[in-house]
């Protein structure tokens, strides 16, 4: 824990935040989860049963919140009233639970985020006592509008949801890492490990991911890849790159002081 992840003054000593949809059953998405050591879990309030379906198997029954944090999410919502609807009824669900994840798409070929609709849904949700992380452009200017409202993360997508496309825009990435001080975390579009990697090496504080595991072909394998991948671009990142030497070459070997001379 001496180099936690702190959100909303909560340590957490793993960066991969993982989401709990499109996996066959949910033995299958506990076993990903586990592998993948994340102890932040998201949840479509539209898409998966939480309470609201007490004749059906609970995400609750595979996950139980006592073993992880819930990040309930809404996807799906197209508007801010729609988006906080959804989140006032993860509250209820999950008796009385602040931290969520707010999503408002702009539309459903995209999915890309109406930042407007998010915007606005981010001011009456921290108004209203919410915790709100939040999945945005990789825009630095409405980045920085989303920590003055009070929210307590940025989640930039690195692609369009579910792509695999990795990170298309790393430099959007640094901008918006230079214009917060919250922690960022990389949402959307991981295909693979080394994607995991490099969000890190820009100096994001974490990854967001499910796809990206859950539709691999060994889904707990990926899982555990997904883990080292984070563990390794961040250690990466706090090791400090050596600087980039565009047409001068350095030998790994001293050419002084050799065996001989």
């Amino acid at each position: 824990m001496d180099d936690a992840l702190t959100i909303a003054g909560k340590r957490y000593s793993s960066r991969l935040l993982v989401g709990t949809g499109k996996y066959r059953d949910f033995a299958q998405t506990r076993e990903a989860v586990l592998a993948s050591g994340a102890q932040i879990v998201t949840v479509a309030i539209r898409r998966t049963n939480i309470g609201q379906d007490p004749n059906a198997p609970s995400l609750l029954d595979a996950l139980p919140p006592s073993e992880f944090t819930y990040l309930p999410n809404t996807a799906g919502c197209y508007s801010a009233e729609d988006a906080v609807r959804t989140l006032r009824l993860a509250r209820e669900l999950l008796d009385d639970h602040r931290l969520v994840k707010l999503e408002v798409l702009g539309d459903p070929h995209t999915l890309y985020p109406n930042m407007p609709e998010t915007l606005q849904a981010a001011r009456t949700l921290v108004k209203e006592g919410f915790e709100v992380m939040v999945y945005c452009s990789d825009d630095p200017i409405q980045a920085k509008m989303l920590e003055d409202i009070g929210c307590v993360a940025v989640m930039p997508l690195a692609s369009l949801i579910g792509s695999g496309m990795g990170v298309l825009n790393p430099w959007n990435v640094q901008l918006v890492r230079d214009a917060v001080k919250l922690p960022l975390l990389l949402d959307a579009g991981v295909g693979t490990a080394s994607d995991a990697a490099i969000a890190m090496e820009l100096g994001c504080d974490g990854v967001l991911m499910n796809t990206a595991i859950a539709l691999a072909q060994d889904p707990v394998r990926m899982a555990a890849a997904m883990k080292k991948g984070v563990e390794a671009g961040r250690e990466a990142f706090l090791a400090g790159r050596m600087p980039r030497k565009f047409y001068t070459a350095s030998p790994s070997s001293p050419t002084t002081g050799l065996i001989g001379r």
